[in-house]
C-alpha cells in the first residue's frame, strides 16, 4: 500500500520553469506529492527550475504524465480541488481532507476549458479584494492554497 502524503499538488502543463521549481521546493517543506502533467513549457533538466528548487529539487516526490486521462488512470484521485479565477465558491468554503488533489492551470490560461463543465462542483478562487487584482502568481497560490489545507487538516486543533 503506498504511503500516504499530507497532500498532492498537481501543475496542468505548468509553463514557467521558476514557478515549478518553488513549489517543487514548497511540496518537500511538507512532504506533499508534486504532479506535473505533459506538455510541459520547459524540461525539468533546465537549470532553471533546479535554480528555483534550490537543493531541495533531490528530495522531491515528483510524478510526470503524459496528459490529464493519464493522470487520472495512475492516480484515480478523490478529493479534488481545482483552483481558478474563474470558479465562484472561496477556498475557504472548501473543507480539506489530508490527501486531497490540489489542482492548478498553467500560467498563461489557467485550466483547460474543459475542466470547468467537467469539475463544476470542485473549482474554487482564492479571494483578491484588490482594485486591479487579475490573478496570483502560480507558485502563490499554490502556497496559499496548500497552507490553507494544512492549517485546516493538521493545524485545526491548534492555536
Amino acid at each position: 500500500m503506498p504511503v500516504q502524503v499530507p497532500f498532492n499538488i498537481v501543475l496542468v502543463a505548468p509553463e514557467i520553469p521558476q514557478n515549478t521549481g518553488t513549489i517543487g521546493r514548497l511540496c518537500v517543506c511538507t512532504d506533499s506529492r508534486l504532479h506535473l502533467v505533459k506538455p510541459l513549457g520547459f524540461s525539468l533538466d533546465e537549470s532553471r527550475i533546479r535554480r528555483a528548487g534550490l537543493d531541495y529539487w533531490p528530495y522531491l516526490d515528483v510524478q510526470v504524465y503524459e496528459d490529464w486521462e493519464d493522470f487520472l488512470a495512475r492516480n484515480q484521485p478523490q478529493h479534488l480541488a481545482f483552483l481558478s479565477t474563474k470558479a465562484s465558491v472561496s477556498l475557504y468554503a472548501k473543507q480539506f481532507l489530508p490527501g486531497d488533489w490540489l489542482v492548478f492551470g498553467n500560467e498563461t490560461s489557467g485550466l483547460p476549458a474543459s475542466f470547468y463543465d467537467r469539475y463544476r462542483d470542485d473549482l474554487f478562487l482564492i479571494p483578491m479584494p484588490g482594485q486591479h487584482m487579475r490573478s496570483h502568481n502560480l507558485a502563490n497560490a499554490a502556497s496559499i492554497a496548500l497552507y490553507e489545507a494544512m492549517r485546516q487538516t493538521l493545524w485545526s486543533d491548534r492555536r
